[in-house]
C-alpha cells in the first residue's frame, strides 16, 4: 500500500481502514483511493484477509483408565497441540480492526479456553463450531481446527511404559513355558513311539518262533531287519524330494548293520553286568 499526491493503492487480499480527523470513515478495498491528507483523511491502518494459522500447546485433564484399580477411570493430565486456522473477514473489517489490540494473543487465549472445557468432556470439533459467535464478535472467521497431538503427562507415559513392559515379559514367560510344554509331550509321543515299537518286535519274535519250529531269536531279527530295510526303500524311492543315501547299499549289507546291532547290544549287557 502506497500514497502518492494523495492516492492510496491497497493490495489484493487485503482492506484499509480510512480516518477522518482520527474518526472511521470507510473500509477501502483492493485498488486505488483517493485520500486527501490536506482534508484530515488518512489510512489508519491495513487489514490482510489471507488466511493465517496460530500455534497453540494447552495442558488440559482428560478422563483415562486408572492404573491404581480402585476405579475404571480417572483424571490424568495431556498435553493438546492444536494449529488454528483464522482469517478477517473484510465485511467485518472495523470489528477485527478496532476490537482487538494483540490478536494472536487473544486468538491463543480463546482457544486455550475452548480446549480447557471440551477434551474432559470430548467434546472439541463440536465447541469449536461455534465459531460464528467469533465472527459477529470480533470480525475473524475460524476457518479450520487442527489438532496435531496429544501428549500424555510424563507418570502417565512411564505407567504405560511399565505395563507394557511387564505385558511383554509375561508373554515371554508363558512362550517359555508352552515350548517347555511341547518339547515335554514331544518326548513322551517319542519314548511311547519306541516302546510301542519294543513291544511289536517282541510279539513278532514270539509268534514266529511259536509257529515256526526250529528258528532262532537272531533269524528273525535278520528277517525283521530285512524287511524293515525293503520297507524303508519302497518309502524312499516313492518320494520325490527325499535326499536320504545309503552308504553301503544293498541287502547284503543288512547283515553287517545287525551285526554291528548285535555287537552295540552284547558291549552294553558287558558293561553294565562288570
Amino acid at each position: 500500500m502506497g500514497q502518492v499526491f494523495g492516492c492510496v493503492q491497497v493490495e489484493q487480499s487485503s482492506v484499509a481502514i480510512r480516518e477522518v480527523f482520527g474518526k472511521y470513515d470507510d473500509v477501502l478495498e483492493p485498488g486505488c483511493h483517493c485520500v486527501p491528507w490536506c482534508l484530515g483523511s488518512r489510512v489508519a491502518g491495513a487489514l490482510s484477509l489471507r488466511v493465517k494459522q496460530l500455534d497453540v500447546r494447552c495442558e488440559t485433564k482428560t478422563k483415562c483408565l486408572s492404573l491404581s484399580g480402585l476405579s475404571k477411570w480417572t483424571m490424568c493430565f495431556v498435553t493438546v497441540v492444536a494449529s488454528i486456522q483464522y482469517r478477517a473477514l473484510a465485511e467485518n473489517a472495523v470489528d477485527a480492526y478496532y476490537k482487538l489490540s494483540n490478536t494472536r494473543a487473544q486468538k491463543q487465549s480463546y482457544v486455550f479456553d475452548v480446549i480447557r472445557a471440551s477434551v474432559p468432556k470430548m467434546e472439541l470439533d463440536a465447541t469449536f463450531e461455534q465459531k460464528n459467535e467469533i465472527a459477529k464478535a470480533y470480525g475473524y472467521d475460524i476457518v479450520q481446527t487442527l489438532i496435531v497431538d496429544i501428549e500424555p503427562d510424563e507418570h502417565v507415559k512411564r505407567a504405560m511404559n511399565e505395563i507394557n513392559t511387564g505385558s511383554e515379559k509375561i508373554l515371554q514367560i508363558k512362550r517359555a513355558e508352552g515350548d517347555a510344554e511341547s518339547k515335554y509331550l514331544a518326548g513322551l509321543g517319542v519314548a511311547r513311539q519306541r516302546q510301542a515299537i519294543v513291544d511289536g518286535l517282541r510279539d513278532s519274535v514270539l509268534a514266529f518262533s511259536e509257529n515256526v519250529p526250529g528258528t532262532t531269536s537272531k533269524d528273525i531279527m535278520d528277517m525283521v531287519l530285512i524287511t524293515q530295510y525293503f520297507d524303508t526303500i519302497k518309502e524312499i524311492g516313492a518320494s520325490s524330494k527325499s535326499n536320504a543315501v545309503f552308504i553301503p547299499h544293498g541287502p547284503g549289507a543288512v547283515q553287517d548293520v545287525a551285526s554291528h546291532i548285535r555287537d552295540g547290544l552284547l558291549q552294553g549287557n558287558a558293561t553294565q553286568c562288570s
